[in-house]
């Protein structure tokens, strides 16, 4: 099973299932190919756009735990 957390980029994640970008795209994180989606971690990203880290975390291993 895969376990997603905060110190990973938005890039590793897409890596294991881009089927994962709408999940992605419902937080408001639409520039899934911008360079920083591989630079800076979910974390990181989360705080730019102003978006619960840990709301995003649990919808991403939801995700992956439903799939």
């Amino acid at each position: 099973m895969v376990e997603i957390n905060k110190s990973m980029t938005i890039g590793e994640v897409l890596m294991i299932d881009w089927d994962v970008a709408p999940v992605f795209m419902e937080f408001g994180m639409h520039c899934l190919g911008c360079p920083a989606s591989s630079g800076e971690s979910i974390e990181q990203a989360a705080m730019v756009h102003g978006i619960d880290a840990d709301k995003l975390i649990d919808a991403l291993n939801e995700y992956f735990a439903n799939k």
